[in-house]
């Protein structure tokens, strides 16, 4: 099963998954399929299990090793077991590989459904219980045809899997030592509560002021916000907020979903919007630029980010970060 040729429009606020099983062992050896998702922009291609090459000095138990896909070596990660499950032997096991972050993994899984395309709306974010059983590594939860879909954070058990390539405090940059930093005041929504918390604490080690929304949906809901409160008291909507950044995969409403409709508001149109996410990727690009994003920038590049806000609020709003 190769990578889908269909296009979505962007700003539609659709959104396209590959569905597939884990068949689970419980411990009293009873068999149960529990049902996951990820989105298809993140998925290269499906294949049967290769031969692999064991790595040493795996940090996990779930990293079973590597293999050769044309010349690209790439870390296949069982997935049941960093799920904490015990997936039942088969020999029709699948492989779904995916690339983000400008990174390439591939996941063991007992084996694939098919493509669904919905609007993020039809996805609820996890519930406190489910995240906290899940340890955060569920974004959403989507039902259809009586199952229950789970949507997976890949970026994070990558992350945690390899540190080296995840969100890092350390990559905040500090504004220079005796330099005036005007008053800058961004709103940032991400679905991820790691990120939100850690890229916050980049972007005012940056010198920045950060109010946050957890899906596109309450960040337009913000702005709405701070449009009327800036047509009661008179004053520019950039005396209350300056900039958004925004990722785009997140529930109820998508970060190109809420650029599409920035971008077409008489009065908010005058905000920059960066997209920040593992979507990024030159063949994805174009999705935000037909939305009308000022800026693009993948996971989890922060040195960047903050110095690209400091361009855009420089270029668009005239302010001196010198």
């Amino acid at each position: 099963m190769a990578h889908t040729n269909i296009l979505l429009e962007s700003g539609t606020n659709e959104f396209e998954i590959v569905e597939f099983f884990i068949e689970e062992v419980g411990s009293s050896g009873d068999h149960y399929t529990g049902h996951y998702g990820v989105n298809v922009a993140k998925v290269l291609e499906i294949i049967r299990k290769p031969k692999i090459t064991e790595m040493p000095e795996a940090r996990h138990p779930c990293m079973l090793g590597a293999f050769n896909l044309r010349s690209r070596i790439v870390p296949l990660i069982d997935l049941s077991i960093w799920l904490g499950k015990t997936m039942a032997e088969t020999d029709s096991a699948k492989v779904i590989v995916t690339e983000f972050n400008y990174v390439t993994n591939s996941f063991l899984v007992s084996g694939v459904n098919r493509i669904h395309r919905l609007s993020w709306q039809q996805v609820e974010p996890p519930d406190r219980h489910l995240s906290e059983y899940s340890e955060g590594c569920i974004t959403g939860v989507v039902k259809i045809e009586k199952r229950i879909i789970l949507l997976l954070d890949m970026e994070r058990i990558v992350a945690d899997l390899n540190p080296n390539i995840g969100l890092k405090l350390s990559d905040a940059v500090p504004p220079t030592e005796g330099a005036e930093i005007p008053p800058v005041r961004v709103l940032f929504a991400d679905d991820s509560s790691m990120i939100r918390k850690t890229l916050t604490k980049g972007l005012e080690t940056a010198g920045f002021q950060v109010e946050v929304a957890s899906d596109g949906q309450m960040a337009w809901d913000k702005l709405i916000k701070f449009k009327a409160l800036a047509a009661e008291t008179n004053q520019p909507v950039t005396n209350l907020v300056n900039i958004l950044v925004s990722d785009v995969e997140m529930p109820v409403m998508d970060g190109h979903n809420l650029t599409k409709r920035v971008k077409e508001d008489p009065v908010l149109k005058v905000l920059p919007v960066i997209l920040f996410s593992s979507l990024i990727s030159d063949a994805l690009r174009h999705k935000g630029e037909s939305v009308g994003a000022d800026d693009q920038i993948a996971k989890p590049d922060i040195a960047t980010l903050t110095h690209r806000v400091k361009s855009l609020l420089t270029k668009t709003q005239g302010l001196n970060f010198t």
